[in-house]
């Protein structure tokens, strides 16, 4: 979508520092973080909402890209949460998660 700011990203017309990049899936810090790691991770392709994902692939892709940005933040035993905004609960209209923590009793101990 031209107007997308993802999809800008994804084209590299908005510099960026990629926390991970490869030709389907891109990875960056929140320009708002709620969270000592507030990653955002994005398929590249446009994807408008969480209910328009029909390709398995893409999720599963996803997926990886989420559990190796945890275990390269140290997450695994500290808290952490991944999310999906959608349904008009999210800001930007384009499918992504994110990744926050440490989070929760883990930090405490």
């Amino acid at each position: 979508m031209a107007d997308c700011i993802f999809c800008k990203i994804a084209r590299h017309e908005i510099p960026k520092d990629f926390d991970y990049e490869d030709d389907e899936v891109m990875a960056f810090a929140d320009i708002r973080p709620i969270a000592p790691v507030h990653v955002l991770i994005v398929p590249k392709k446009h994807i408008l909402d969480f209910m328009d994902v029909k390709d398995n692939r893409i999720f599963n892709k996803l997926r990886e890209v989420s559990q190796k940005l945890i275990k390269e933040n140290k997450l695994e035993n500290k808290g952490y949460r991944l999310t999906i905004n959608s349904g008009g609960a999210q800001i930007i209209n384009h499918l992504h998660l994110h990744l926050l923590g440490p989070l929760g009793k883990a930090v405490e101990m």
